[in-house]
């Protein structure tokens, strides 16, 4: 009896901590909030676009610029983390994105509206790197999955029910609405963590490089910028766009080169020597691949849904909202199964279970039953709970402490980057083929289905690298560097 108590203690992990779990639990649902709100204007940019008198061209920034405020603020967040204690990063992070959501209910026009939702992506993308970092601190090796399941939820879900949220406030209390119903709950979440939240790890003063800065800004959001205007503009690439392209490519190119120099005097914006760790780059590119098919396929089905099966916004929402849950479900469960088998089996199961859900949907048409497309869209939202958990864990597991808030940083920059490839990919794909056929003849409806197919085709083939690349990832405990 004795004996198997001490083999207990000494086999258990050790648990986490009244005022981990606190912090941990208040920054899990400070992310949840800023995530979801990051997803809700898809549905209401139709009514934005009426209410507001500007075109769909002009209208679609109050969800790009969003997503290039994201990529523009996250590479500094590893120098953030690592230099401002998590109690001060966390009251700045929820104060703007509270200010920024109050000006958004508040706003006379498109001008400022926009304003707010640059000023409310800019706390949003403190938000996700400081929860990863904090809990790849706090909680030992032997617990991280299910810590990271609860992530999973957050990061996960709430894009997957913004639509079924937006669609439902937007029936009952207008475009306003949607800012409303997210104040009380970020200035509660904010002042529950500013009286429960205290710093983690020791802050560093090393000054920041103003040149790094300035040339992320150049490189990530001039690439993000390019790809999110060809997606949002049908497929079409003008000159000047290539031209933003061209100088994204440099500016990451010049980005790279400035770390690679800084990081052997420890003074890196983002420390690149997190990629000579093997399955923090394997889970870093899988991860790309995963969040550029979600986000893409989340942006045709809808147009799918709402063009082709003729179903209404509010419908589209509330079919889509079982997926969401059903990661939310998952993800705790999963992220125990992490704990006990790992990451390769449960990446395999959720990389063949996506990939066959895409290959699924090559077969829609304008006969499909709404509920094949709810079984559809179940079945992906299965094999995604799959796959986060294990690859966020498995990834930041395998980096030494002092490269955490970095890892965590480049995880968040590269999904920005996947979603707008993922969307700009598979809407200049469907718009494209979409012409072709209308050019050759076909009805407008069938032009557009013939786009949708290909869009799906495409996802489905690239979702086989995932497949391949679940087998490379063999645990999420801490390597050496090659």
């Amino acid at each position: 009896m004795t004996s198997a108590g001490v083999s207990d203690a000494v086999t258990s992990p050790p648990a986490l901590s009244r005022g981990d779990r606190a912090v941990i639990g208040v920054l899990l649902v400070a992310t949840f909030v800023v995530i979801l709100n990051e997803t809700i204007m898809g549905v209401a940019l139709p009514v934005l676009l009426t209410e507001l008198d500007v075109t769909a061209a002009v209208g679609q920034w109050l969800t790009a610029g969003f997503l290039l405020t994201m990529s523009v603020v996250i590479p500094v967040t590893g120098y953030l983390i690592q230099r401002v204690p998590t109690r001060v990063l966390f009251g700045v992070a929820m104060s703007l994105f509270s200010a920024g959501t109050l000006l958004a209910a508040l706003a006379p026009g498109f001008a400022v509206l926009l304003m707010a939702r640059v000023v409310q992506a800019t706390g949003t993308a403190i938000m996700v790197p400081l929860l990863m970092t904090t809990v790849m601190t706090l909680v030992p090796a032997a617990r991280r999955g299910a810590l990271m399941g609860n992530i999973s939820i957050v990061i996960s879900v709430a894009p997957a029910i913004g639509p079924t949220v937006s669609g439902v406030v937007l029936d009952l209390f207008g475009w306003r609405g949607m800012f409303w119903v997210v104040l009380p709950i970020s200035l509660t979440t904010l002042v529950l963590g500013l009286r429960r939240v205290t710093s983690v790890g020791e802050s560093s003063s090393a000054p920041i490089d103003v040149v790094s800065v300035l040339l992320s800004v150049v490189g990530f959001g001039g690439l993000v910028y390019g790809l999110s205007s060809i997606g949002h503009t049908g497929g079409g690439a003008s000159l000047t766009l290539w031209m933003w392209l061209a100088v994204g490519v440099l500016g990451i190119t010049a980005f790279v080169l400035r770390q690679l120099s800084l990081q052997r005097r420890e003074r890196a914006l983002l420390d690149l020597r997190t990629f000579k760790f093997r399955t923090f780059t394997v889970s870093s590119t899988l991860m790309m691949i995963m969040m550029g098919l979600l986000l893409g396929v989340a942006t045709i089905l809808p147009i799918y849904m709402q063009n082709v099966l003729a179903l209404n916004p509010l419908t589209t929402g509330l079919l889509l909202l079982p997926g969401g849950l059903l990661m939310g479900l998952l993800s705790p469960f999963v992220g125990r199964l992490y704990d006990r088998v790992g990451p390769r089996v449960l990446l395999i199961v959720g990389t063949v279970a996506t990939s066959g859900s895409l290959w699924f949907a090559t077969g829609f048409d304008a006969s499909t039953p709404a509920p094949l497309v709810l079984v559809f869209h179940l079945v992906l939202s299965l094999g995604l709970a799959f796959s986060f958990t294990p690859l966020f864990s498995a990834g930041l597991g395998a980096l030494p402490a002092r490269l955490y808030a970095h890892g965590s940083a480049i995880f968040s920059t590269t999904q920005q980057l996947a979603a707008a490839a993922g969307v700009a990919l598979l809407v200049s794909v469907m718009s494209a083929r979409a012409a072709a056929l209308a050019t050759s003849g076909q009805a407008e409806a069938s032009a557009e289905m013939g786009g949708m197919h290909t869009a799906f085709l495409l996802s489905a083939i690239l979702s086989l690298a995932t497949v391949a690349g679940s087998f490379l990832i063999n645990s999420g405990k801490a390597e050496t560097p090659a």
